[in-house]
């Protein structure tokens, strides 16, 4: 399929990262198409984790660039990307447990418009704050839980949570590291109808390491198949579904997926 070149909002050239006598990630070039949700998928030891950690600074790259909107931030640290409007999820929820679902809301709300969490003001010194937070939680399914400490949340809750904490800081681009790691299957399909939402509305790019292949097929306009530090192949979800080779590699008959 053509990519418009106007229209990437992320790109790699060449990136690879070595640790030691490893090399993790080797020579990867990827294009990220403003809007799309793209998610990155291999076998264990793939290097799409380490891939993904180059996109969002937590590792610096022996060689190669990223480049976001045009600009090079290969070297940018991490706080400075996500006020470029990049977030990101880590496989381990991120949360202020002691905190209300809504006070975990509304501090990013605040970071964003650059006030400090202040312990003293009450919750109705924040009204806007407040209802902007309020208004993410209804769209997550969580207002009803609003007063509830983050805390007592099942898994699939915190899960939603830190998505809206994500969400509050109005990121362009969402990088989103395993949403489903730890998640109940019946809890799923509502995660990913959640997500497919904010992709559905176009001011959103999603970028995903996942490894629950409903979910990918399900929500993804590419696939990126890493394989060895390498990009093996890249497609939307029917060609990855017919690939041999990544059938081969990765796919097999764990999926079931099926034939061309």
């Amino acid at each position: 399929m053509f990519m418009n070149q106007n229209n990437i909002i992320l790109e790699t050239h060449g990136l690879r990262k070595e640790f030691g006598g490893l090399v993790a990630v080797d020579d990867v070039s990827v294009q990220i198409e403003r809007g799309s949700t793209h998610s990155i998928i291999g076998p264990n030891g793939a290097g799409k984790t380490t891939f993904f950690n180059l996109l969002t600074g937590k590792h610096k790259p022996t060689r190669g660039s990223v480049i976001y909107k045009g600009e090079d931030i290969t070297n940018l640290p991490v706080h400075r990307r996500a006020h470029n409007g990049i977030g990101r999820s880590f496989q381990i929820t991120n949360i202020f447990p002691n905190l209300t679902v809504l006070e975990n809301v509304r501090l990013a709300v605040q970071a964003l418009e650059g006030v400090g969490f202040r312990f003293w003001r009450q919750t109705a010194s924040y009204p806007d704050y407040t209802r902007r937070a309020l208004d993410i939680l209804e769209r997550l399914g969580l207002a009803a839980v609003a007063t509830k400490a983050a805390t007592v949340l099942p898994h699939g809750g915190k899960r939603k949570l830190e998505l809206a904490i994500l969400l509050a800081a109005q990121p362009e681009l969402l990088l989103l590291d395993e949403p489903t790691a730890g998640m109940a299957s019946e809890q799923v399909p509502e995660l990913m109808k959640i997500i497919e939402e904010i992709g559905a509305q176009g001011d959103k790019t999603i970028v995903m390491v996942e490894h629950n292949m409903n979910v990918v097929m399900g929500i993804s306009d590419r696939i990126t198949v890493m394989s060895s530090g390498q990009v093996l192949t890249e497609g939307t979800p029917a060609q990855i579904a017919a690939d041999k080779m990544v059938q081969s590699v990765y796919l097999g008959e764990l999926y079931d997926l099926p034939e061309a």
